[in-house]
């Protein structure tokens, strides 16, 4: 039977979602550039028609848009998206002029830009430290325990007792190691380096693929080697080890995420299997109806997706800035203004561009394009 959240609990979702991630984001940029004496004019949550705000004793807007999906942070001389200076700029008091964006150098610019996105992993590493304590390190030495008969294992002559060292050109430490680089790679060709009786082999697998439905209703594809692990192995997290082991997963979803983004550029993925905001509100809806544990863990993938999307050397996003800012600090000049405004409308068609592929996805993902197929049929 396929559970539906209703709409109601996945609009509540949703804002509790990216409300509170992007308000930490922006958080990030926004005390950095206190730290350095930068003015900010207004602090914004959501873009289009102010809904609500006020004016602090610094002079800081802090104002909610009608449209809950993103936020900015806009410092004194900061003139426009690509952070460039006009004549404006030139003709402010000495004093005034001191504290604004533009007056700082490169690199502290660099920080407030990059202040965003770290803040957005210091939330996830802080969750996920918080579940490693809560529910112990997973490690399940990486030894097959079964073998599926006729599986892609089978084939490639894997037997119980194997000790799997290196899977798709990745060091395997764990069982759980094993499951993460299988699980996107469904249909690849890739070499599994093992050891069997204290003596190394190889062989290259196709990795074979498994579909499942969750209980929402959503299919996934998965990628499935065929072998079973041994006894399941947790090990108890201490407060100090904790943030480790955060860390250390924050950096393998980061490179999934790296990965799976590969896997799209070169066409060994759909571009279908993309999703944008309204794909996140759904699932949001589904993961809060299961429960806190899972809304929270949900809370940390989104927070390390924003601060990973951000990173990308992409004109209009961060690490744009960061791109051009690396490039001034080696020039020891700017770019010329002329490139860095084509350069930013370029980036800005991109993520319109982006932002539509993503939203006709979602709609396909929700059965319209079916539904009116059927229709017109």
């Amino acid at each position: 039977m396929i559970e539906t959240p209703g709409i109601l609990l996945t609009i509540l979702a949703f804002m509790l979602v990216i409300g509170p991630l992007v308000f930490v984001h922006e958080m990030g940029h926004y005390l950095a550039g206190r730290v350095f004496g930068i003015h900010s004019e207004a602090f914004a949550i959501g873009f289009g028609r102010e809904v609500a705000g006020f004016t602090d004793k610094r002079g800081t807007r802090w104002k909610f848009g009608w449209l809950p999906l993103g936020g900015y942070v806009k410092f004194a001389g900061d003139m426009n998206p690509a952070s460039q200076a006009d004549a404006a700029w030139l003709s402010l008091p000495a004093e005034q002029r001191a504290r604004t964006f533009q007056a700082k150098p490169v690199w502290q610019r660099a920080i407030v830009v990059a202040a965003g996105p770290a803040v957005n992993f210091l939330v996830a590493i802080l969750i996920l430290g918080g579940f490693a304590l809560a529910y112990g390190d997973p490690r399940t030495p990486p030894a097959v325990g079964i073998v599926e008969p006729g599986s892609a294992a089978a084939v490639a002559g894997l037997r119980t007792g194997d000790r799997v060292v290196r899977l798709a050109g990745r060091e395997v430490d764990t069982f759980e190691d094993m499951v993460g680089i299988v699980k996107i790679r469904a249909g690849e060709r890739v070499r599994v380096e093992y050891v069997r009786s204290g003596a190394p082999r190889s062989a290259d697998v196709v990795i074979g693929s498994r579909r499942e439905r969750d209980r929402f209703g959503n299919e996934y594809r998965f990628g499935r080697l065929g072998v079973g692990a041994t006894a399941p192995v947790i090990e108890p997290v201490s407060l100090l080890k904790a943030p480790v082991i955060a860390v250390r997963r924050t950096g393998d979803i980061v490179t999934l995420m790296v990965e799976t983004l590969g896997q799209v550029i070169t066409g060994r993925r759909s571009v279908a299997e993309l999703g944008g905001p309204l794909q996140i509100a759904k699932v949001s809806g589904e993961q809060m109806s299961l429960g806190v544990g899972a809304f929270v863990f949900l809370l940390a993938l989104v927070s390390i997706n924003l601060g990973f999307i951000n990173l990308l050397p992409v004109p209009m996003l961060d690490g744009g800035h960061l791109f051009f800012y690396a490039i001034e600090a080696v020039r020891r000049r700017p770019i010329e203004p002329r490139v860095q405004e084509w350069a930013f409308r370029g980036g800005l068609m991109a993520l319109l561009a982006l932002m539509l592929l993503v939203t006709f996805n979602d709609l396909g993902a929700f059965g319209l394009w079916r539904n009116l197929a059927g229709l017109i049929g």
